[in-house]
């Protein structure tokens, strides 16, 4: 039986849970199955109360300006930070009631805060293969012909296996950034979790970039994805659902299709927005004249 979390203390490893109504079990099609979350700190609201789910084979774009909650929401689903209130389930398993250390093996996770713990004199091989380990940085682990193979197709699906044998701090932005999703996805994971990928790369490591997690996306072996961004314009063809927040709260979700809509980015961006598509790609533009927004 699974009961309800019920804490003020956010990114313990097992909450405070209270006997509350009993909540059902776990649909296996549900890698992500959030009900009625909060997250709260210092008596602020990060995000929540929410209620969002995530089935197999789905690719979600997360997509809100500074503050909205974005990494907060992507931390719970990465198993890093548990709600405050509300019910989290993350495949197949209830946050607070499992043991993270087996689960987080289950998601590949590609963000900042990862990039920031890779030394630079890394092997991108051993970067990359490393991951099976879970050990940021190779040393005296055996791996086997297998896992070295794996490595390097990994890297080739996101056309960096020409680095393989590079120093990760030989590398350029755009580059260090495909390598980690490489790394991400080299546990075969069955949710792929990707925070702002496309932050700080110029117009060709951008489009490059999207060109790749499109193909990705267009994979019907590859994991259910999640991605995080600011901007319209970094989304891959190929994604399929969308969630729009502003401070914690959704704006709109469901069909990408449907949330991307100038008037719900204008709600959620709190100024007038103008919204076209070209080519299955997004574009977003602040409108000349205020009040008047249209979608394409």
């Amino acid at each position: 039986m699974t009961y309800t979390a019920h804490s003020d203390h956010v990114g313990n490893d097992s909450g405070a849970w209270s006997k509350m109504e009993p909540v059902p079990q776990p649909d296996p099609d549900l890698l992500i199955d959030f009900n009625q979350v909060t997250v709260r700190r210092s008596g602020h609201t990060l995000v929540g109360p929410l209620t969002w789910q995530v089935e197999l084979d789905e690719r979600w774009v997360v997509l809100g300006p500074n503050g909205a909650g974005k990494t907060s929401l992507l931390r719970m689903a990465a198993a890093d930070l548990h709600p405050t209130s509300g019910t989290a389930h993350l495949l197949g398993e209830v946050l607070g009631r499992t043991d993270i250390n087996e689960l987080r093996p289950r998601i590949g996770m590609s963000s900042a805060a990862v990039a920031a713990r890779v030394p630079l004199d890394e092997k991108v091989s051993d970067l990359v293969v490393s991951a099976g380990y879970a050990v940021m940085g190779r040393w005296r682990e055996d791996y086997d012909d297998i896992d070295t193979d794996r490595a390097i197709d990994m890297l080739e699906s996101l056309g960096a296996e020409h680095l393989s044998d590079r120093a990760y701090g030989t590398l350029s932005e755009g580059e260090r950034k495909r390598v980690l999703i490489a790394r991400a996805l080299m546990t075969d994971p069955e949710l792929l979790l990707l925070d702002e990928p496309a932050a700080g790369l110029d117009l060709g490591g951008r489009e490059e970039l999207v060109e790749k997690l499109g193909d990705l996306a267009s994979d019907p072996d590859a994991p259910a994805t999640v991605l995080v961004t600011h901007h319209v314009e970094e989304i891959p063809p190929g994604f399929s659902h969308g969630l729009l927040l502003n401070e914690g709260t959704v704006i709109a979700q469901g069909l990408l299709e449907d949330v991307l809509t100038s008037e719900n980015l204008s709600k959620a961006f709190r100024q007038s927005i103008t919204l076209s598509r070209i080519d299955g790609r997004y574009f977003a533009r602040r409108s000349r004249r205020l009040g008047r927004h249209r979608s394409k």
